[in-house]
């Protein structure tokens, strides 16, 4: 169901949107759990031949009820992160169905993996390879692992989530791989699972996994005659979503392009989508402050701005807004802006609508992932509150934060409060 016009009146899975914003201030964000449960079920029907554990991808959207809705559809978790970890468990998603990635765990994320049994470990490095033996040793358990291998491939997509280049970060160059197996074989509380790769985000062309994929393979391939048995073959994640005019393949699509090559492997297949799963199933509400009307051009103010949604200055990404209730009148084209101090605060630039009013609330659309997982209290403004459909009716999964909240971690040293 998601979202949609009935009349002039923005919908979300049958509620009228304008009844939420009575209840709940703005900016916020709306998530259809409908949405959610399409579009995860799309994965799990599209791969259906391949048999995948998909894990999916939390730091898209990591809301506890967001991922309780997730573990109870039966999905595994792919986490950055201590407090990613630490939520999915939360959630009820079982640790025998997580992955750990990440170029920079630290020794203390390390332990709660171990400790918690997860499924795997992508490691990054001989360094962390090398610490997570220690760790395993010293707890007289192994390390189940797969390498993260860097194919250097061009995703063809912003260069901020390009994330197999060679001079990325991230992995294992390819042509260093064998070797990293090699060390982390020869470890006694390492155990070798599996092969890894994630070459970035908002991917809406099959090529690039593709040519990822034929990599692994063959690298498992020549691992296989090395006598190293693996079991997974983790594709990643970042099949991308339509914004605005891209057409990305369906998980469907997918799982065709690359069923000839992957049944070659006789390995389980990992994936791991966030943005898929959860980017169209949310909106972020603002309400209109003022509009303004400049020598060169016009500006809609809102109260919600980078702070609340960094993705169009961080990544210059576009997302549609288009108000709660259509109305007819004068068309305008106005620059969306928030209150905070930066010129580089928009939601969007040169957009043409109906001229709205003061007290008039517009809708960001597909903002689900990135959006309030990237949210900040920059300028001393409040991280916004989230809000879910869910069994007819609209839930309050997150309230917005208080000024008392925004103070509470901070304190004054005793000798200043002397002055």
């Amino acid at each position: 169901m998601g979202f949609k016009y009935v009349g002039d009146e923005l919908i979300c899975d049958g509620i009228a949107i304008s009844s939420i914003v009575r209840e709940v201030d703005t900016p916020f964000y709306l998530y259809s759990s409908n949405q959610i449960t399409e579009n995860f079920n799309s994965y799990k029907e599209g791969f259906a031949a391949l048999n995948p554990l998909i894990c999916y991808a939390c730091k898209a959207n990591t809301n506890l009820a967001v991922l309780k809705l997730l573990a109870n559809l039966g999905s595994g978790a792919d986490i950055l992160s201590y407090g990613e970890l630490f939520k999915v468990l939360a959630a009820g998603i079982q640790p025998g169905r997580i992955v750990f990635n990440g170029n920079g765990k630290t020794k203390e994320e390390l332990i709660f993996g171990l400790d918690n049994e997860i499924l795997m470990f992508n490691v990054d490095s001989k360094d962390e390879i090398l610490l997570l033996n220690q760790l395993a040793k010293e707890r007289g358990k192994k390390a189940r692992v797969a390498l993260r291998v860097n194919p250097d491939i061009d995703p063809g997509t912003h260069p901020k989530i390009s994330t197999a280049l060679a001079k990325s970060k991230f992995g294992i160059g390819l042509s260093l791989a064998k070797e990293g197996y090699r060390f982390a074989l020869s470890l006694s509380n390492i155990e070798v699972v599996g092969i890894h790769a994630h070459i970035g985000s908002q991917i809406t062309k099959i090529a690039p996994f593709i040519e990822s994929l034929k990599k692994l393979v063959q690298l498992a391939k020549e691992l296989k005659n090395e006598g190293v048995g693996l079991e997974y073959l983790n594709l990643g994640g970042g099949l991308g979503i339509a914004y605005l005019d891209e057409t990305p393949p369906l998980p469907s699509d997918l799982a065709g392009a690359i069923s000839p090559i992957f049944e070659e492997s006789s390995l389980r297949l990992i994936l791991e989508p966030g943005r898929s799963i959860v980017g169209k199933a949310g909106i972020m509400v603002t309400k209109v402050l003022y509009v303004k009307e400049g020598s060169q051009k016009n500006f809609i103010v809102v109260d919600a701005g980078m702070n609340d949604f960094i993705r169009p200055t961080l990544y210059g990404g576009y997302h549609r807004i288009i108000p709660v209730n259509r109305k007819k009148g004068e068309e305008i084209a106005a620059d969306v802006v928030g209150p905070i101090c930066e010129e580089g605060d928009f939601l969007g630039r040169e957009r043409k609508m109906v001229r709205p009013s003061p007290g008039d609330y517009l809708s960001v659309l597909d903002a689900g992932a990135y959006g309030c997982a990237m949210s900040s209290t920059y300028n001393s403004r409040l991280l916004p509150a989230e809000v879910m459909t869910y069994s007819n009716n609209y839930h309050l999964i997150r309230h917005r934060q208080s000024y008392e909240d925004l103070i509470s971690l901070e304190r004054i040293p005793e000798a200043l409060l002397l002055r």
